[in-house]
């Protein structure tokens, strides 16, 4: 059993001065099958210690229902196995580019900006959820034996509010739960925010990928005693969809950690190993400097430039990085582990079976509402998915444009059957006209809940109305369709025909010999879901920068695999191919 503190300059293990070299590598962002792998990267790269976030919404999609809340404590394990220490940051928000920045949709649906405040209502299911999650990390925590040494307090509280008694209550309750370790928060380096973020008795630590020295003098005004550590040392970025591929300068990322560590600082790498965003559960940013404005989803990749590449293989950034770490190191570092098995081969295929959208509703869809306006996502109870809603144009009556107000975030829309555009929240109108009477299906797709800034828990689908001239349509009938509907026995049950051009549910097979990692690709498609065998690899778009999607080697077997894909505004992909790393 070992003691950690935080001291007057230092973390103390044991009464002994010690530098956390930490690196972000978030469980579920990673196929279990690789945690070992990646961890020894990691390792090998020179960190001894590694911090994750904990996703609230992936854990408990349903009040109550509870899925696989035990991954946490099986990635803490191998944490311990690989000789490492172990960061928690269970939130209940965590931001991380994910889904509502980790909160339920459940939760803030109905509480919208009650979110993230001593509100009772957001308090009772936070509190709830964390007796649920923390026993796990109380149990491996550094002083019963496990790798555990730092649990975090909400995350980044300063760029989004001033409520110093919510984050009070989180901390209480981290310690009423049985935590010992010391607690910390994490926010940008200037003033507003470390004031607003910050808790009286919990060590304070900031997110900067540069400028270690300045961000640290504003920490120090702040905190004028405690150990320095950049909690978040940005070594890459994220992309959006749309944008062009992020990436920064190895020598330039290295410089900035050899500063921080100059500084005699500790440190946390965020990502050493991005991962991805399996299951379509990628956030969303709003643009502009007060992140007000227009909506920027985030791909499915979550390579982030990262030492580690999404892959899990070194890049150029992993061995500049090495060498300033190796400096560091109590011991020689470990050599670098051998990559995981890789596919043998390409292989490609083509589709047997096709089903359109409707079909596919009519088997694996919600119960259809009718309401007088469009119910948003959240009162249909949809989290990732999508939603055809369905109004009538009175008639006769002379063409006049139709618009949308309050879409999030993207609609293809059809009128008596036939397709008459596509629709964002910037570009609301149909190109044409349209004439009563008329039958108008409008299926509005979630590209992601904003995870960062003022509209954090904001509702999804249309949150306004649909509008023939200056007047609304009302009496809507809408029904969703959800990701976690596409199991393997519900999909089975879909009458799939033909293959056809158009959006649909498109059903294929590929042969495998030599199965391991691998990258797919769909020529001809336009934007949707993937899943192999069972296991959704996320969202697709031809509006890059991604241009591939990573399979796990886990996820494929030998001989015969099923490739199931959920266009939602093109044609038919001509084919799916799978390429070697």
């Amino acid at each position: 059993m070992s003691a950690f503190a935080v001291g007057d300059e230092d973390f103390l293990l044991d009464g002994r001065p010690v530098r956390l070299l930490s690196g972000a590598l978030h469980y579920f962002r990673v196929h279990e099958g690789h945690w070992e792998h990646r961890l020894g990267m990691l390792r090998a790269m020179g960190l001894d210690c590694v911090e994750t976030y904990v996703p609230w919404n992936l854990h408990e999609p349903e009040p109550g229902r509870y899925a696989d809340v035990e991954a946490l404590g099986r990635f803490l394990d191998a944490v311990q196995r690989a000789g490492m220490r172990a960061i928690v940051r269970p939130g209940p928000y965590i931001c991380a580019e994910w889904e509502n920045g980790g909160l339920p949709h459940w939760l803030t649906g109905p509480l919208g900006r009650r979110v993230r405040s001593l509100d009772p209502e957001f308090l009772a299911p936070v509190e709830s959820w964390f007796r649920r999650l923390l026993p796990q990390v109380v149990e491996r925590q550094v002083d019963r034996g496990g790798p555990v040494v730092l649990v975090q307090v909400e995350n980044e509280y300063g760029s989004y509010g001033s409520d110093l008694g919510y984050l009070e209550w989180v901390a209480e309750l981290l310690r009423g739960c049985g935590v010992s370790v010391p607690l910390f928060t994490s926010d940008g380096p200037e003033d507003h925010m470390l004031t607003g973020g910050s808790v009286p008795g919990v060590l304070a630590t900031a997110n900067f990928g540069s400028g270690a020295r300045e961000g640290f003098a504003t920490l120090r005004r702040h905190q004028p005693s405690g150990p320095l550590m950049c909690m978040e040392f940005w070594c890459g970025w994220f992309d959006h969809w749309g944008t062009e591929h992020s990436v920064r300068d190895a020598a330039d990322a290295a410089a900035a950690l050899r500063e921080i560590l100059e500084c005699g600082a500790s440190v946390n790498v965020y990502m050493a190993h991005g991962g991805t965003n399996f299951g379509g559960w990628a956030g969303a940013n709003r643009d502009g400097e007060l992140h007000d404005g227009p909506l920027r989803p985030t791909v499915t990749s979550y390579d982030y430039d990262a030492p580690v590449d999404e892959a899990g293989r070194p890049t150029e950034k992993y061995w500049a990085f090495r060498e300033v770490l190796a400096e560091y190191a109590e011991g020689p570092l470990p050599e670098v582990p051998e990559p995981p098995a890789r596919l043998g081969a390409p292989v490609s295929g083509t589709f047997d079976g096709w089903a359109p959208l409707g079909g596919v509703l009519e088997v694996l869809g919600g119960e259809e509402t009718v309401t007088p306006v469009p119910p948003t996502f959240e009162e249909l109870d949809v989290g990732r998915g999508l939603v055809r809603y369905r109004v009538a144009v009175p008639g006769p009556r002379q063409p006049y444009p139709l618009s949308v107000t309050g879409l999030r975030d993207r609609a293809v829309v059809y009128v008596d059957g036939l397709r008459a555009g596509v629709l964002d929240e910037e570009d609301c109108f149909l190109p044409e006209p349209v004439a009563g009477p008329a039958l108008v299906d409008l299926w509005v797709e979630s590209l992601g809940r904003v995870n960062y800034g003022p509209r954090v828990s904001e509702p999804k689908g249309i949150t306004g109305g649909v509008r023939h001239e200056r007047q609304y349509l009302h009496g809507v009938r809408a029904r969703a369709l959800r990701l976690d509907a596409f199991e393997a026995a519900a999909v089975g049950k879909v009458p799939f025909g033909p293959v056809s051009a158009g959006p649909g549910l498109y059903r294929g097979a590929l042969d495998v010999a030599g199965a391991g990692d691998a990258w797919l690709r769909l020529p001809g498609s336009t934007r949707g879901f993937v899943w192999v065998n069972g296991f959704c690899l996320g969202r697709y778009w031809s509006a890059g920068p991604q241009e591939a999607l990573f399979v796990p080697g886990p996820v494929l077997r030998e001989g015969a695999n099923e490739v199931w894909v959920l266009e939602l505004e093109g044609g038919a992909p001509s084919s799916v191919e799978l390429d070697v790393l």
